[in-house]
């Protein structure tokens, strides 16, 4: 499950890295040493104005870099009615000690001169005689509308009003601000916290972190020149992750336009056709121009002057390389493009990723020819193609499909990739997205073909990693993949399925509950038991209480019904309100489904959402305490978080232990492609622990009886080679049937292009004989009920004998 969150959420959230270095003061009782706001201007554009724009100049005192990643710089009415907000101009890169730092606000009809290129800009209409600005560390809007409030709100880095400002440090705003002048500061920079006797009027002076001053609308002009500057797109990309020259203002930065996005983060790539010699050095760089639809076309010779930036989308994944608020000057348009660099088995190495020993890779020098991640940084914003590659992710519902551009590398025996082990990745894997509004991603399954070439530019998200920005797409090959049914089980067979139906409740739309139904009345062959996860509560994510699953379990079960399957009863007990994770409201579950022709079972009382289930010695064999229950629910363990649920059956007139669980998820852990290399595995810890579990108390059913027959199966969140899957089978107590099944087949679950298998059943060594199968009818499809495959293990009665692995 993907969130998508907008781009200025994610800057707000990384301000929480970079603040650690900054001393922000508490509030207006303690003058800032470094950043402050050094000139207030809003009368650019007004009658009588020089200036064409407002602006905002920021200082740094201090003697070492300002880092304003993250902040933002805002503006209020010098007398804020009940509805008035304060405006948020966001601010990238930092002030150089000693430097000045330019923030371009909204342009007006008159003035006759320009700025020299802003380092930010905004849209505010500033008042020239009155209003309050805001130096913040943070891009969520103020709310404070009086100077107490304000002074209290520990964001605020440092404030100026102006003209006859309510909000205002000290006993006065700034006063003699117009349409011709602006307030300043004195050139010590000395900050008192109060605006009347720091700030004085006079001619406005803009100075930008180059060092530049206000220059013609024309030639010559340092923001918008006819002549190219001294930097080229490989000076800005430079040898590593973070450009050199991350934070500084460029101008005349020379390219041709190769794409351009005009929704969702707008902007437009450049690539330099006179590449340099250093193969480390990427020729290509993104234009990030926010709201604001380009109005360049691919094909013009461009000169953008603008701000560099990294652009981190999130605190763990590597970060864009971008030149920000640009301005740009098209020489000519309709020329040729670069040829773009093939991606294929050839080009790609073998390696995947440089290790830092857990900690950032920005810093390593690239070795293109070593790991595929730094051959795709050393192309990050040039124009790139492959050819005739397979699907490895079907379509997903934001118009991406995951290819493959090295067709040899793990494949599984549908037409995937198979993901078989931590150290070795799969470097051929890109996801593929289009800029043609006119030709979207087709729907594609796994194994189908993207044939012919597909060109655009290598971009990078935080959904996945690199990504090709496709100016053209391949078409579209069917290789029309079949859902898989699996075979009827006998009537000796004990049918055990696992199946994760996805956040499933009474208020879903029937073809859901019809779709997941047919998956287990015709494509598992209807099993005796069906180990459910992620059964919500009857209301879904409402959240007033609600606990019970009858509603959701009689609908689904009647669809079932309806598909041709047996009428299932079920147990499961019920949550507390709000202890087990998953959506919030949801009150998600395990929960058995068995049908009462062919199994029975077993029922005691004692099972509620608190008490621990124990193995119970008897004469006969072990039993449980409790029927349904969970394992040990008030472990920390388990905190928020799904318990297992324990059932006894009686098939043939012998007992079966069912475990069904849903280990937590792996949200939190750094990402594959991430800029943390190893990536840490956080979420492991408490896998892991919750396996112990698991695992401990099947020790218990053994201990009182070696022969007892114990399936553990759901949804683990984890990998076969996993230190999870080590902890739940320690000292041999359980046989993960993952393995086993040929290489090419173990896999239940796709994710950014990788087949990999979080699901699992696995045996205690009291079941001797059985007949295994992964049936896969969701996670390769573009079309899926749930993200995840069911699996079935049929387990034969009486007699010995080895298991294996079933056919379709």
């Amino acid at each position: 499950m993907r969130i998508s969150r907008p781009r200025s959420v994610l800057l707000a959230g990384a301000v929480a890295v970079t603040l650690s270095a900054t001393a922000l003061p508490a509030a207006f009782a303690a003058p800032s040493s470094t950043a402050v706001i050094s000139e207030v201007y809003g009368g650019g554009g007004n009658s009588g104005a020089t200036l064409t724009r407002d602006f905002v100049e920021l200082a740094n005192a201090g003697s070492a870099a300002y880092d304003l990643s993250g902040f933002s710089v805002q503006y209020l009415p010098g007398a804020p009615s009940a509805g008035s907000q304060w405006q948020v101009s966001p601010l990238t890169g930092a002030v150089a000690p000693g430097g000045r730092y330019l923030v371009a606000q909204a342009a007006g009809t008159g003035g006759t001169v320009g700025l020299p290129a802003p380092d930010a800009t905004g849209t505010v209409a500033m008042a020239a005689a009155s209003g309050t600005v805001a130096l913040v560390s943070g891009t969520t809007a103020l709310t404070c509308k009086t100077a107490a409030d304000c002074a209290s709100d520990t964001r605020v880095v440092d404030l100026v009003g102006y003209g006859s400002a309510v909000v205002r440090e000290g006993g006065g705003p700034a006063t003699g601000a117009s349409a011709t002048a602006s307030v300043a500061r004195a050139a010590s920079l000395a900050d008192t916290d109060d605006n009347a006797a720091d700030l004085s009027a006079g001619a406005p002076t803009p100075v930008n972190a180059a060092g530049e001053t206000p220059g013609g609308e024309g030639p010559g002009d340092p923001g918008n020149p006819t002549e190219p500057g001294t930097v080229r797109v490989h000076d800005i990309q430079g040898t590593t992750r973070v450009s050199p020259l991350d934070g500084q203002a460029v101008t005349g930065v020379p390219g041709v336009v190769t794409a351009v996005r005009t929704t969702g983060s707008r902007g437009f790539w450049i690539q330099d056709p006179s590449p340099d010699a250093d193969p480390r050095t990427s020729e290509g760089v993104l234009v990030y121009t926010g709201s604001a639809t380009p109005t360049v076309s691919v094909g013009d010779s461009v000169l953008v002057s603008g701000t560099v930036d990294e652009y981190y989308p999130s605190a763990t994944t590597q970060s864009i390389t971008e030149i920000t608020a640009p301005r740009t000057t098209v020489l000519s348009s309709g020329n040729a493009l670069p040829a773009p660099v093939a991606l294929n088995a050839a080009s790609v190495p073998a390696g995947y990723v440089p290790s830092a020993g857990g900690g950032s890779i920005d810093a390593l020098p690239l070795e293109p020819a070593t790991y595929a991640l730094d051959l795709y940084e050393s192309l990050e914003g040039t124009r790139v193609e492959t050819a005739d590659t397979r699907v490895t992710g079907a379509t997903s519902s934001y118009g991406e499909v995951w290819v493959t551009v090295e067709p040899e590398q793990n494949p599984t025996r549908r037409g995937g990739t198979l993901y078989s082990s931590y150290t070795d990745q799969n470097t051929g894997r890109i996801k593929v997205m289009s800029l043609d509004s006119a030709r979207r991603v087709p729907v594609a399954n796994v194994g189908d073909v993207l044939a012919g070439t597909t060109t655009g530019v290598l971009d990078y998200d935080s959904f996945g990693g690199y990504s090709l920005q496709a100016t053209r797409l391949g078409t579209l090959t069917d290789r029309h993949l079949k859902r898989e049914v699996t075979r009827k089980q006998k009537r000796d067979e004990l049918a055990v399925s696992t199946y994760n139906v996805e956040n499933l409740d009474a208020l879903d739309d029937q073809g859901k509950f019809d779709t997941l139904a047919e998956g287990v009345a015709v494509n598992l062959a209807s099993p005796d038991i069906v180990s459910l996860e992620e059964i919500q509560d009857d209301n879904g994510a409402v959240n007033n209480g609600t606990v019970g699953s009858e509603a959701t379990l009689k609908r689904f079960t009647d669809a079932i019904v309806a598909a041709g399957g047996p009428r299932y009863s079920w147990r499961y007990v019920a949550p507390q309100d709000g202890k087990d994770g998953g959506e919030p409201g949801g009150n998600i579950r395990n929960v058995f489904l068995f049908n009462p022709a062919r199994v029975s079972f077993v029922d005691r009382a004692g099972g509620d959402a608190t008490t621990a289930v124990k193995a119970v010695r008897t004469k006969k064999g072990v039993t449980l305490s409790a029927s349904p229950a969970r394992i040990s629910p008030l472990n920390d363990a388990w905190t928020d978080s799904r318990k297992p649920l324990v059932g006894e059956f009686r098939f043939r007139g012998e007992p079966v232990f069912v475990i069904g669980n849903h280990f937590t998820s792996k949200g939190g852990d750094q990402p594959l492609h991430g800029r943390y290399q190893a990536p840490t595995r956080s979420s492991e810890t408490k896998r892991v622990k919750q396996a112990a579990e698991v695992n401990t108390f099947v020790k218990s059913l053994l201990a009182a009886d070696t022969s007892a027959r114990v399936i553990t199966l759901g949804d683990l969140n984890d990998f076969a080679f996993s230190p999870t899957m080590s902890a739940l089978t320690a000292g041999k107590t359980l046989k993960p049937l993952i393995n086993t099944l040929p290489a090419n087949e173990r896999y239940s679950y796709v994710y950014e292009g990788n087949s990999q298998t979080l699901d699992h059943i696995l045996t205690s060594p009291g079941i001797r004989r059985f007949d295994y199968d992964v049936v896969h009818i969701n996670a390769e499809f573009a079309d899926q009920a749930s993200d995840h495959d069911p699996q079935i293990v049929r387990v034969k009665t009486g007699g010995s004998g080895h298991g294996h692995h079933g056919h379709h």
